[in-house]
């Protein structure tokens, strides 16, 4: 096979080649097989009519495609292992010479991972968690943090009654100084106001597994210290990565940021249903089009674009990869939860996710 790759713009590779005739012809008697099968002649059973009656019926032009079809399935993944071509997308296929004992002429173009010049990530790194303040390093919990937290608590498991605002109290002042007949009762202006529970041994105890008020606090001042390194890790990994796209340079394949523009509307589409709206009807509240919030979104797919390909690139540089036994128990977990998941995806997004992870630690040890 004759082979000649041109790189266009975008991340497009065209793959322009021809396969020998002989190796072309190979794939006759396999192609009528395959159209037999398919194809119901009146007279015979379907797939068992002879190959003289199939000749018969089918157009030349029928079985030549059949043919380039097959071939080209089975060279196209070898042509793209040889010449270490990443492909992301679905192949386009341009046949530009068909013919019985020819050679079988093509032209595919597909995008791939585009090349990526990347900024000194390391030194990035370093600079950004080494210039990290005291304020944005800080995890101590004050008892002030922790008696809001209780006071949040206590106020969303109060009871609400109705008591006259300071206004109508007033006005009732100034024209009979009987106070409210029932506090219980609704008047004119009254607001809602909570009556916040007693916070003691009982009320934590009835909230889950604490023994007293001390024990409480502690653990809930430990849940807050635990949130705030997370806040903390989470914030530095966006500074880090961020500063990272921003040195590096990248061309981004349009298929990244349409896939990435497609998963941005599928998860708010879901976001919407599950809170009982009609997706249709949301865009149309917002008197929006799907190619509006496209382009709206396009933006914040790039970056996501970018940030794949940049994980993906110190992955690849660095060598860094999940161990076996953690994928596995991943996809075993992902499939018991999501019983209709499809394994091969549930694994590769867990190798993704996983190495993701790998990429971040690495980063985070540049100290």
């Amino acid at each position: 096979m004759q082979i000649k790759i041109n790189k266009l713009p975008q991340s497009i590779v065209e793959i322009e080649g021809e396969l020998e005739a002989e190796a072309f012809e190979s794939y006759y008697s396999k192609a009528l097989k395959l159209i037999g099968e398919n194809i119901e002649i009146d007279g015979f059973r379907k797939g068992k009519a002879p190959e003289a009656i199939i000749l018969s019926k089918v157009p030349e032009i029928k079985i030549l495609e059949e043919m380039a079809e097959l071939a080209l399935a089975e060279h196209y993944p070898k042509i793209l292992e040889d010449n270490k071509i990443d492909a992301i997308s679905r192949p386009e296929i341009m046949i530009t010479k068909l013919a019985r004992n020819n050679a079988l002429g093509f032209k595919i173009k597909t995008a791939v991972l585009p090349e990526v010049k990347m900024a000194d990530y390391k030194k990035i790194a370093k600079e950004i968690i080494g210039g990290l303040t005291d304020e944005e390093k800080n995890t101590n919990i004050t008892e002030e943090e922790i008696e809001k937290v209780i006071l949040d608590i206590r106020t969303s498991r109060a009871p609400k009654v109705e008591v006259p605002s300071p206004l109508q109290e007033k006005a009732e002042d100034e024209v009979d100084s009987k106070p409210h007949p029932d506090p219980l009762l609704k008047g004119e202006g009254d607001i809602l106001q909570p009556i916040l529970p007693e916070f003691n041994d009982e009320f934590v105890q009835a909230m889950g597994p604490f023994e007293n008020i001390a024990d409480f606090k502690t653990k809930i001042s430990d849940n807050m210290k635990l949130e705030k390194e997370n806040n903390i890790k989470e914030k530095t990994r966006i500074k880090i990565i961020e500063k990272i796209i921003e040195k590096s340079e990248m061309d981004v394949p349009e298929i990244l940021i349409e896939s990435e523009t497609n998963k941005i509307l599928q998860r708010m589409e879901s976001d919407i249903t599950q809170m009982g709206m009609k997706f249709e009807d949301y865009l149309k509240h917002l008197k929006k089009t799907d190619a509006d919030l496209r382009t709206d979104f396009r933006k914040d797919a790039e970056q996501r674009s970018k940030l794949s390909l940049v994980l993906n690139e110190i992955a690849k540089i660095e060598n860094l990869k999940p161990e076996e036994v953690d994928v596995e128990h991943e996809v075993e977990h992902i499939l018991e939860h999501y019983k209709d998941a499809d394994p091969e995806r549930a694994r590769a997004h867990t190798e993704n996710v996983l190495t993701n992870e790998k990429v971040f630690q690495f980063l985070e040890a540049q100290k």
